[in-house]
């Protein structure tokens, strides 16, 4: 779910010249009703699984996922309300999550002794600017992201030189 000019179209021969040479190919195989659909199944948490390739080459769905889902399915087509996708967004995963890893169980609330990882953003504005000839333009309508209580986002820069963060791991069985 990525907003922006996608890049040219590929058909069989085209694929596999670029498959050859190496790099990324990117498949388009869901259709925007089917995304709408989805987003909007009870039963289906929103996360990305955009990972950086090399450098600058990202998937825009790394940066703007969750901007894309608050701004264009929830305030522009209504198809889920703001409560529900931050539910999808956050305490589905993390109660997914928990199951395999209990350090999830400090995820996806907001309550005494829980990590403090915590985004703030203005629902009338929010909207994803990440496409693929900039993939990481950064989000709108977001001034304040912290993690563990940390600001990495202050009014909608980025931070430098900080890695609150931590590795969210299962135990090894």
């Amino acid at each position: 779910m990525c907003s922006g000019p996608r890049p040219e179209s590929a058909d069989a021969e085209t694929f596999a010249k670029y498959r050859k040479e190496g790099g990324v190919v990117v498949v388009f195989s869901i259709p925007e009703e089917a995304a709408r659909a989805a987003v909007s199944d009870p039963l289906v948490m929103i996360a990305s699984d955009g990972m950086p390739i090399t450098g600058s080459k990202v998937h825009p769905r790394g940066q703007a996922t969750f901007a894309r889902v608050l701004g264009h399915y929830v305030r522009q087509e209504k198809v889920l309300s703001l409560m529900t996708a931050l539910r999808k967004m956050t305490l589905m995963p993390a109660q997914r999550l928990e199951k395999r890893a209990p350090m999830f169980r400090d995820k996806g609330r907001i309550r005494v002794g829980a990590d403090a990882d915590i985004t703030i953003f203005e629902p009338e504005k929010v909207i994803d600017k990440a496409t693929f000839e900039d993939p990481l333009q950064p989000s709108e309508g977001i001034p304040f992201v912290l993690v563990n209580g940390i600001a990495v986002v202050r009014d909608g820069q980025l931070v430098n030189d900080v890695s609150p963060g931590r590795a969210a791991r299962a135990p090894v069985q």
